[in-house]
């Protein structure tokens, strides 16, 4: 498990905040075989987006859930504002992964008040009566696909961190870095 401030620590699921900022807050989590994750939902304020690095997510997405992406590890996801969304590991081992919210709206703060047993404000919502934007609207990279530039977010795999001041690194397996930042329109 990874440095940072323990949000959930179970035999079936961990969660740890890595690092939060006002523009990005990034956590990593591991989910035993068959763990869901929220309801279905949307941000109005924010993009969710996940780069799984062992394991299998699965996406249910758009109006419904109705489309399933399932991503393996090296794949990005990002799930723009108003785009139903949840995951789900169903495959049959476990999963870990890193999740980023741009900008935090609130969200490392949403997390400590659950794990505290209170459910802070957050720009999480259920779904509108409409569904919600198409799934179409969601950002996949399949492994090796990677850097992604989005509004908002830039991530990419890199062969040493360049050290830039308003990104985010995480080592990965093979000696590589994740580069996470967020990008000014």
């Amino acid at each position: 498990m990874p440095e940072g401030e323990t949000i959930t620590e179970k035999e079936r699921r961990q969660v740890v905040i890595l690092a939060e900022r006002r523009d990005l807050t990034m956590t990593w989590s591991r989910y035993a075989s068959g763990e869901p994750g929220p309801d279905l939902h949307v941000h109005r304020e924010h993009t969710d987006a996940f780069y799984v690095l062992a394991g299998e997510l699965t996406f249910p997405v758009g109006p419904g859930g109705a489309e399933r992406m399932r991503l393996a590890a090296g794949g990005f996801v990002a799930v723009p504002p108003d785009v139903a969304h949840t995951y789900v590991n169903e495959s049959g081992a476990e999963a870990r992964w890193l999740n980023f919210h741009a900008p935090d709206t609130g969200f490392a703060a949403y997390l400590r008040g659950l794990r505290d047993g209170r459910v802070p404000p957050f720009d999480q919502f259920a779904p509108p009566a409409d569904g919600g934007r198409p799934a179409s609207h969601v950002i996949v990279g399949k492994p090796g696909d990677i850097p992604v530039e989005l509004p908002g977010l830039y991530v990419a795999e890199l062969d040493a961190p360049v050290q830039d001041p308003e990104a985010v690194y995480f080592s990965l397996a093979d000696a590589r870095v994740l580069e996470v930042r967020t990008v000014r329109a």
